[in-house]
């Protein structure tokens, strides 16, 4: 890549049909940035040694094999790319190393990285791939982790989960920027809830004090929206505040989107941590394509 041409999106591929699913939207991705689509296998076998002499490396009949087993791979999440996108520029790359050190060091070049649910061996549907936890934590770029196909209404909205916490101008900005270039409805989800037990939650509903944090958490987000609702005036944006814990609620409203977008650490992050919890829950369980924004 040189430095005059853009940042590709990249997707990492381990043959699984986790990993084509990834590829196919990333490249849909891709040609909606403008941009080109960067295949890439890591290929953990290459370190590999035989135990009782360090310095043979693997038979080169096996390393070959691998090899090839490994062009096939990227040739298939290529073609599936091209078909998703026809005209859009794919490149491969085979990159020796694990695949999370590899993915992480490629998005530092990257625009956006993208990765699969789970890789080969995983059980679809349960919970995302320690790759794409790993990569959505110490990635160099935003991270698409894509568990399930987006839906096929291509009129469904964005969701974009908006909170007070110091990123979320960068999560709004990257929300808004995937609405503008899908032209659908942009959903700003703002939860909020109380702590304490259930006794004190009813006489908190019952003194009317619910009703009066539900406006003033209703002004908040329309203040947050104020100046990203001039600057992309042709974004539908519906603005739904509710009461619950931010997770549940933006699991609740991803399930009819085409997108979620939240930040890599929310308001309730603890110092330390690379990924909040909110952000963890919606990777492990997102019903459609999700970005962690950074």
């Amino acid at each position: 890549m040189t430095s005059m041409e853009p940042k590709p999106v990249i997707v990492g591929i381990d043959g699984s049909s986790s990993a084509l699913e990834a590829a196919r939207w990333a490249a849909a991705e891709a040609q909606r940035r403008g941009t080109w689509l960067h295949v890439v296998f890591a290929d953990v076998f290459a370190l590999v040694y035989v135990p009782d002499l360090p310095t043979m490396p693997i038979p080169q009949t096996y390393a070959n094999a691998m090899a090839r087993q490994a062009e096939q791979w990227l040739h298939r999440a290529k073609r599936e790319a091209t078909a998703v996108a026809p005209g859009l520029e794919v490149r491969t790359f085979v990159a020796t190393g694990g695949a999370i050190p590899v993915l992480v060091d490629e998005s530092r070049h990257a625009q956006l990285a993208v990765a699969g649910s789970s890789g080969l061996g995983g059980f679809t549907g349960i919970l995302v791939g320690s790759v794409a936890i790993a990569l959505c934590a110490h990635g160099h770029c935003p991270v698409a982790v894509v568990r399930q196909p987006p839906t096929a209404e291509s009129d469904a909205p964005v969701v974009v989960g908006v909170d007070d916490s110091p990123g979320r101008e960068t999560v709004l900005n990257m929300a808004f920027e995937e609405a503008a270039m899908r032209a659908v409805p942009l959903e700003a989800v703002h939860a909020w809830h109380t702590v304490g037990s259930e006794q004190a939650w009813y006489s908190f509903h019952r003194e009317g004090r619910d009703a009066a944090l539900q406006h003033d958490e209703e002004r908040i987000l329309a203040e947050n929206l104020a100046s990203w609702n001039e600057k992309y005036p042709d974004v539908e944006v519906r603005r739904i505040v509710a009461q619950g814990k931010p997770a549940r609620v933006l699991l609740e409203h991803a399930q009819h989107a085409q997108l979620a977008v939240v930040g890599a650490r929310g308001r309730g992050a603890l110092a330390g941590l690379v990924l909040g919890s909110t952000s963890q829950q919606l990777v492990r369980h997102a019903p459609c394509p999700l970005i962690v924004a950074r």
